[in-house]
C-alpha cells in the first residue's frame, strides 16, 4: 500500500510539473502603447537586441519563466541568450534588458513606460498591461 502511494505522488507531481511548464507567456506593453499585435520573430529583434524600439525588461535569471520564454520566442537557452548579449555589449552596440524579479514588477516597470516591453504568465494579465503576442 506505500508503494502505491509513493508511486501515486509521484505520478501526480510530475504532472502539476508539466502543467506548470505548459503555462502559457505573454508579451506585454503599456496599454497606451499603440502597438496592437507582434509576432514572435519582431519580439525576438527586441529581446535580442536587434532593435531599440522598446525597452525589453526580463524576467530573474534563474526563473522557469525566463528559461521557458527564450526557449519559446526564439528556440534558445538562457546560456545562448547570454552569449549573444556578450557580443553586443562587448561590441557597444547594446545593454541588457533590465532584470526584474517579480511578474509583479515587470508589469509596474511596464504600466510607468510607454516603451517598455515584457513577458508575464497569462494568467497575471490584468488592465496595467496590453497582450501583444500569446506564446504557447
Amino acid at each position: 500500500m506505500q508503494k502505491l502511494f509513493i508511486k501515486l505522488a509521484l505520478a501526480s507531481t510530475c504532472m502539476l510539473a508539466g502543467l506548470a511548464a505548459a503555462a502559457e507567456i505573454v508579451v506585454v506593453v503599456n496599454p497606451k502603447n499603440p502597438a496592437t499585435r507582434m509576432f514572435s520573430e519582431q519580439a525576438s529583434q527586441f529581446f535580442l537586441g536587434k532593435s531599440t524600439m522598446f525597452v525589453p525588461l526580463d524576467q530573474a535569471e534563474k526563473s522557469q519563466i525566463r528559461a521557458d520564454f527564450y526557449q519559446r520566442l526564439a528556440g534558445k537557452d538562457i546560456s545562448q541568450v547570454k552569449a549573444a548579449w556578450a557580443k553586443i555589449i562587448f561590441t557597444g552596440k547594446g545593454v541588457m534588458p533590465a532584470e526584474l524579479h517579480s511578474t509583479a514588477e515587470v508589469k509596474k516597470a511596464i504600466a510607468n513606460d510607454i516603451n517598455a516591453i515584457g513577458y508575464i504568465e497569462k494568467s497575471a494579465v490584468d488592465d496595467s498591461v496590453k497582450v501583444i503576442l500569446t506564446l504557447p
